[in-house]
């Protein structure tokens, strides 16, 4: 596997070794002794699949409590995927990471505990698979605007976004419950 640190300290690009011929491909979608010798230790509690069509955009989702380090990786289609620092004690603290990924490249994206995340469909479908470190809590779940002018990530858009209910209603960064 290929490891690529992104401007983000922690959160990483995941290369796989993929082994193909005339016949398809095979590679190994998850290996907890590969993962822990690049210092992804946690304990994987839920895997979740999302199918969503061209530009709904997912986010910016995190728990406040039970914080969720999550593996990400689509199986069909591409996304921009985006985490966002949102620990105050963090020097890089509202910063953001993009970076796109597909069932093409088949890369994955650790994005550790104390992030925001979210992504924006750009093929007409995408199926997104994600590891979480915690089980989900809809009661300590909290959702930051995507459009949130103080963070100003640079979505790859055409059109406005797709959005569920709860991600129209989210909180601008300066007014959300945030991780020490």
């Amino acid at each position: 596997m290929n490891v690529i640190e992104t401007s983000l300290p922690g959160v990483l690009i995941l290369e796989p070794k993929v082994f193909g011929d005339e016949r398809g491909f095979f590679l190994e979608s998850y290996n907890k002794q590969a993962l822990a010798k690049v210092g992804i230790a946690g304990e994987f509690v839920q895997d979740n699949h999302s199918r969503s069509v061209r530009n709904a955009l997912r986010g910016l989702h995190y728990q406040i409590r039970q914080p969720q380090g999550k593996l990400v990786r689509v199986i069909q289609g591409e996304v921009f995927d985006v985490a966002v620092d949102i620990r105050r004690s963090s020097s890089n603290f509202g910063r953001w990471v993009g970076t796109n990924l597909s069932a093409e490249t088949k890369s994955v994206v650790w994005i550790p505990p104390g992030f925001a995340h979210g992504f924006l469909v750009l093929s007409d479908v995408a199926e997104f698979l994600y590891k979480t470190t915690d089980y989900w809590a809809p009661e300590h779940e909290r959702c930051i605007s995507w459009n949130d002018p103080d963070i100003a990530i640079n979505w790859p858009l055409q059109d406005e976004p797709m959005l569920s209910a709860k991600d129209k209603q989210g909180l601008a960064l300066k007014k959300a419950e945030l991780y020490p």
